[in-house]
């Protein structure tokens, strides 16, 4: 396994989801929390999180520029076809059930890959958002950018769940 990457290959599906983040997951509770559901995962999708380098911030980069720069790495990575969803403050909120109906129609028309971003501490570029197909938040409240990690691992797994009608998740 490469650095930065953690691949969970599934049997099932062409269509792959990533999560792309900046920077390491440094904290080990949150580390082996996100390890727990990508095994589980591999049942249901292809699933890669993404770690790019953190852009280091000095005395001399706006917050605009540091931006500019996470944002120049985010769209690098793109290719046709992708379809792209910024975990965003501002986007749509989802029950569980919802997010899992909204997975499920992406599955069905996205070909390649749906990639999920997670931007640094400032947010995304404008460059990010103008590209971006969609924006869904997980909360009002704010998380640190490494819980948000094993938040949507966790999330993405009960979405499966709920699709196959598996016990995990109780209304």
């Amino acid at each position: 396994m490469r650095e930065g990457h953690h691949l969970c290959p599934s049997r099932s599906l062409s269509m792959k989801i990533e999560l792309v983040v900046i920077g390491k997951t440094t904290s080990r509770y949150l580390q082996d929390g996100i390890d727990l559901y990508c095994k589980r995962l591999k049942h249901y999708v292809p699933f890669e999180l993404r770690s790019l380098s953190d852009v280091k911030t000095t005395k001399s980069l706006t917050q605009e520029r540091q931006k500019e720069l996470e944002g120049e790495q985010f769209l690098s990575l793109l290719q046709p076809g992708d379809y792209l969803v910024l975990l965003d403050e501002h986007g749509k909120e989802y029950t569980s059930r919802e997010y899992a109906a909204y997975i499920d129609r992406k599955m069905s028309v996205v070909p390649k890959r749906i990639l999920f971003l997670v931007g640094g501490p400032y947010g995304f570029s404008q460059e990010v958002y103008s590209r971006a197909d969609d924006k869904i938040s997980f909360s009002k409240m704010t998380f640190s950018h490494e819980m948000i990690r094993l938040f949507f691992v966790e999330q993405l797994y009960r979405a499966m769940s709920i699709l196959r009608g598996e016990p995990y998740h109780h209304d």
